[in-house]
């Protein structure tokens, strides 16, 4: 059978390419083409256009790149049109995809969305369309199914959540060497150049603080070597590694991280965490006022409690954040309240079994009537 796939930033690639994996095993014959990255082009699937020319952060700047968007949206119904997929896969990423399946449903194609948007955060309006427009919806956060069916009946399919086998996975399979003699605090400042740009020169002015912890940075893989060497030049404690951020998580004690999927990874490897948000005072000011949700951690908003601190746009400063990473270095009640929190994080996104082969085979046999 013949799948589109559509993922727009780095974690889509990543669950986009489990996908692919599994879908595979249950269809040895699939042909697939998509939007993604490195990872589903490594799974065997065609891709047409990379994530990092689509990932534009907040509103101003997707004002500032509504042309570019809009050709985005023109090229990519063409080429559906053109492949002419027997089920079309959205991978989050919803102010693209969901005006793609608007599209798509009026075509006749079959529509598939996988992992939901925030809708229970921002923008709940959005569901009524959801509902008319996509065949099968498949979530990846416990509560989410619970908030569809109370408040939209609307009956979704909850998987489990990817990165669980993803990073057990990766801790059965890798032994990998240290990277440091010192003691080890990661960075993860994000994926996008301007969220980088807001959030990484606060995480790293601190390393002065820490001259016996050794600072490093997980490189977005859609950014250049030279865009982080000009940044990390001035400290002598700071270094890097690139597409390799489970390697890094792996041997951390503890991690600065923006907010994101990177929270959730973090939790999953034990390593107690302060979440970072700064974005442009014009987007704040706006999310500020739409939001609807008490926290912007993944980690929190599953546990619907405070796991870990969230230091959010004037809050992240150097001095606070000095404070919070002190704490989760050296407060031994702090760490153990912490990490018993992730175990249960843990068990809640389990119950789904193996999120990925349980995806493709909903896909799969959705397309197979």
């Amino acid at each position: 059978m013949k799948y589109y796939i559509i993922a727009g930033e780095a974690s889509g690639d990543l669950h986009g390419s489990n996908l692919i994996k599994e879908l595979k095993k249950i269809d040895a014959s699939a042909n697939i083409r998509c939007w993604g990255g490195d990872l589903m082009q490594q799974q065997g699937a065609t891709v047409v256009k990379h994530y990092r020319d689509l990932a534009f952060m907040g509103f101003a700047e997707v004002i500032m790149n509504l042309r570019t968007i809009f050709k985005n949206l023109t090229f990519c119904k063409e080429d559906i049109q053109q492949f002419k997929p027997d089920v079309l896969v959205l991978i989050d990423y919803p102010g693209f995809n969901l005006r793609i399946a608007e599209w798509a449903k009026q075509q006749g194609y079959k529509i598939v969305f996988y992992i939901s948007p925030q809708v229970w955060a921002w923008k709940e309006n959005r569901v009524k369309k959801m509902k008319l427009y996509i065949d099968k919806m498949l979530v990846i956060l416990p509560f989410e199914k619970d908030y569809y069916k109370n408040k939209w009946n609307w009956e979704v399919e909850y998987v489990g959540h990817p990165l669980v086998e993803v990073i057990d996975d990766y801790k059965q399979n890798n032994n990998p060497q240290s990277i440091s003699d010192k003691p080890i605090i990661a960075l993860l400042p994000g994926s996008r150049k301007q969220e980088i740009l807001k959030k990484l020169p606060v995480m790293l002015e601190i390393s002065k603080s820490f001259p016996q912890y050794q600072f490093v940075v997980a490189q977005a893989p859609g950014q250049e070597d030279i865009f982080y060497k000009e940044m990390l030049r001035p400290y002598s404690n700071v270094s890097s590694v690139k597409n390799d951020t489970y390697y890094l998580l792996s041997q951390a004690n503890a991690a600065l991280v923006t907010s994101g999927t990177a929270t959730l990874e973090t939790a999953l490897f034990g390593v107690p965490e302060v979440v970072c948000y700064k974005g442009s005072n014009i987007s704040y000011q706006i999310a500020k006022r739409l939001l609807t949700i008490k926290y912007i951690s993944l980690v929190n908003l599953i546990m619907d409690k405070f796991v870990v601190k969230e230091l959010i746009q004037n809050e992240l400063t150097v001095d606070n954040l000095k404070q919070e990473l002190s704490l989760i270095l050296t407060d031994e009640k702090r760490i153990a309240e912490i990490k018993n929190d992730y175990a249960s994080l843990k068990k809640l996104l389990s119950e789904g079994g193996n999120a990925s082969a349980k995806a493709a085979t909903g896909i799969f046999n959705f397309i197979a009537g």
